[in-house]
């Protein structure tokens, strides 16, 4: 349609010219003395167009002429950019085919050839760790920090990979701090980041990243919930030997991180270290708000070795969670503990048969033995004594 409309308007311009040319009368004088010349004005028109035509046309010829070495440099640079462009290309797919020493050529060709230098000498860093060459590695990252400014961040992201794969950890996290200082932190490097904190053992710098990602949707639910499981029982364990310290971080534990596993260690730790209210307080709070599906009986047995503190309290709410499960036999078992405690004898000796009735132990035919023996009945102490021994035995 464009090329009609084109042709038509040649054609109404042919037209128009020939109707004027056909109304102009007109003609032009020349005089060379001793000649005179007449000539019509349309004709005169015509050879200055021609002439104009043909003296462009002879520049142009010239400018060809001339300029014939240059488009052929021009050509053969070009040329040569495309075929570092392939090799390029080249380099980046042998490296995810996984050729890494023929990347690494291509990638050593490109970069040679001016073609993206820092992201060849990327690629070479890449391919050189791959093989395992940690000289030509380092000699590729500092080209690709020097021969292009723009891959900086590109750079250090890579290194802080790279460190992260090799166990250098403190590498990986002075490449990330500066990054940070110059672009700030993005989600790709906070998981570096996470990675290189978990590797160096900074479980309260995984602590405030993991919080961080979990904001920003970066990272599953489970994955969340996981890692900060494992990072709350490295800082227990870190803090159980200081019962200030312990007792304080655990006051600021959030309540939805307070996980079967981390509740349970937690309780260890400060019955291990003698802080046997504040035990208490965390096993009830747990048990309290765990439904059938999250009881721990574990606790339980924690709950019934705690000697300091109210031991009527203690069996008062032993006793209330022993309606909600009456077979759990290490609630039974905590029961006779307590109970002997306080001198209980009888209840301690019925908590403890049946805890033995609902599941045999080691432990609960020990307890027994020993609360027999208190009571004088050598006898029948001997027999739990014996029985205690046969489950040791299997």
């Amino acid at each position: 349609m464009k090329g009609l409309f084109w042709i038509l308007a040649l054609f109404g311009l042919a037209v128009a010219v020939a109707l004027g040319a056909r109304l102009n009368d007109g003609y032009v004088l020349l005089v060379f003395p001793p000649w005179r010349a007449e000539v019509s004005l349309n004709l005169l028109i015509l050879v200055l167009l021609g002439l104009f035509m043909a003296f462009y046309a002879a520049m142009r010829l010239l400018s060809a002429t001339f300029g014939l070495s240059k488009r052929v440099r021009e050509y053969r640079a070009r040329q040569q950019r495309d075929k570092a462009g392939l090799v390029f290309q080249d380099a980046v797919r042998l490296l995810f085919e996984g050729r890494f020493g023929q990347a690494m050529k291509k990638a050593a060709e490109a970069h040679a050839a001016g073609t993206a230098p820092g992201l060849s000498a990327l690629i070479a860093a890449r391919a050189a760790q791959r093989m395992r060459e940690p000289a030509k590695q380092q000699y590729w990252l500092e080209h690709a920090k020097t021969d292009d400014p723009r891959t900086e961040a590109a750079t250090l992201m890579l290194d802080a990979e790279m460190a992260n794969e090799e166990r250098r950890f403190d590498v990986a996290l002075a490449a990330l701090e500066k990054l940070q200082g110059k672009q700030g932190r993005h989600i790709a490097a906070l998981r570096l980041e996470l990675r290189a904190r978990q590797g160096a053992g900074d479980w309260d710098g995984v602590i405030k990243l993991v919080r961080q990602l979990a904001k920003r949707d970066a990272l599953p639910d489970e994955v969340v919930r996981e890692i900060l499981t494992q990072a709350h029982l490295a800082c227990i364990a870190k803090r159980r030997v200081d019962e200030r310290q312990l007792i304080a971080y655990l006051r600021s534990l959030p309540s939805g991180e307070r996980s079967q596993r981390v509740v349970l260690a937690a309780a260890r730790a400060l019955g291990a270290i003698g802080a046997d209210n504040d035990a208490q307080k965390l096993i009830e709070s747990a048990l309290d708000a765990a439904g059938s599906d999250a009881w721990q009986p574990e606790l339980l047995a924690i709950y019934g070795r705690l000697a300091d503190g109210e031991q009527t309290a203690r069996i008062a709410k032993a006793e209330a969670w022993l309606r909600q499960h009456p077979d759990d036999a290490l609630l039974l078992m905590a029961l006779g503990r307590m109970c002997q405690r306080q001198r209980l004898w009888g209840k301690a000796q019925s908590y403890l048969e049946a805890s033995l009735s609902v599941a045999p132990t080691q432990e609960a035919h020990l307890e027994l033995a020993r609360l027999l023996d208190q009571l004088g009945r050598e006898q029948d102490a001997n027999k739990h004594y014996r029985a205690s021994a046969l489950l040791d035995a299997h």
